[in-house]
């Protein structure tokens, strides 16, 4: 078990590039092997490449990964973009996003995230922007437990 002391924090600026989302995983693989967390890399990387692709392609503007300890091996893994809007079911747990329709190559992200995550949810405003308003999608997860869903069709 890996020991996070003191609690540690960082915050990946992107633009608005097809490649953004692409360095943010590799960021946060080399972020979590740098302190000893390898076993939340799967459920880690899954959470943020759904965020991170989501803000891509739903906003225009810069968008941002920031990744912090929360406890020994616990992980907040969140996005902010410059778009307020939140996604269909995001902001409520009751509220699930919209199923896919089974040949559809696409929408199932956000199911993913609220599947895979011990817990979800939205700031706003939020860091890193707060003068520029928009949105931070947060995720957390731990224990090396990697996400085992069945929902993919």
């Amino acid at each position: 078990m890996a020991t996070v002391s003191p609690p540690w924090s960082y915050t990946l600026q992107l633009p608005h590039d097809p490649r953004a989302p692409g360095i943010a995983r590799a960021t946060l693989r080399t972020v979590l092997a740098a302190h000893g967390l390898t076993e939340l890399t799967p459920t880690a990387e899954l959470l943020a490449s759904e965020l991170l692709t989501n803000a891509h392609l739903h906003t225009k503007g810069p968008y941002a990964l920031r990744i912090r300890s929360t406890e020994p091996d616990r992980l907040y893994v969140a996005v902010w973009d410059s778009d307020p809007r939140l996604p269909p079911g995001f902001g409520d747990a009751t509220d699930a996003p919209p199923e896919a329709a089974p040949e559809a190559e696409n929408g199932r992200g956000l199911h993913l995230v609220r599947a895979c995550a011990d817990a979800w949810g939205v700031a706003m405003p939020c860091e890193p922007a707060d003068a520029q308003g928009g949105k931070l999608l947060w995720a957390e997860c731990g224990n090396g437990e990697e996400c085992q869903w069945g929902g993919l069709r």
